[in-house]
């Protein structure tokens, strides 16, 4: 996976990514300044969108193939679950009313199903999100960021 780099590779040296001396900035229309602030601000923001995109599909890619082996192995875990709950229900209605195990059996049910509720909130906390476009979007410099309580018309 290619990471985004910046300008095109087409650009003088005087466009985006390079950096600009005093000389050629005074030498440089205003025009000219907007210009390169424009493509520069553009590639940044190109480059930002870019790293996004990879960072979920790379994690789509990790999230996918996890969530289809839990799935074969919450589908087994479910068969062995119905079976050994069939085959409890069965022992206890050896000594007391069917109706009764039958009960026993779905509160047993009932409380690992919390646990696992409990469980499963706890650890969809620690869900990874976009930490690198995150931390990448944080150093854009605050010029770049809006300000509506400084902006008058």
């Amino acid at each position: 996976m290619s990471m985004p780099t910046q300008g095109s590779g087409m650009d003088s040296p005087t466009t985006a990514g390079a950096p600009h001396s005093a000389a050629e900035v005074k030498g440089s229309s205003l025009g000219e300044l907007m210009r390169q602030v424009t493509t520069d601000l553009s590639t940044l923001m190109r480059q930002e969108v870019e790293l996004a995109k990879a960072e979920i599909r790379q994690e789509g890619r990790k999230a996918g193939k996890a969530a289809g082996l839990f799935g074969g192995a919450g589908f087994g875990g479910y068969m062995v679950a119905l079976f050994l709950s069939l085959a409890l229900w069965a022992g206890l209605s050896n000594v007391m009313d069917a109706g009764w195990a039958a009960l026993i059996v779905a509160v047993i049910w009932g409380a690992i199903a919390a646990v696992l509720y409990s469980k499963a909130k706890q650890n969809a906390r620690h869900v990874r999100g976009l930490s690198q476009t995150s931390d990448s979007v944080q150093r854009i410099p605050d010029a770049l960021k809006p300000h509506p309580e400084g902006v008058t018309r």
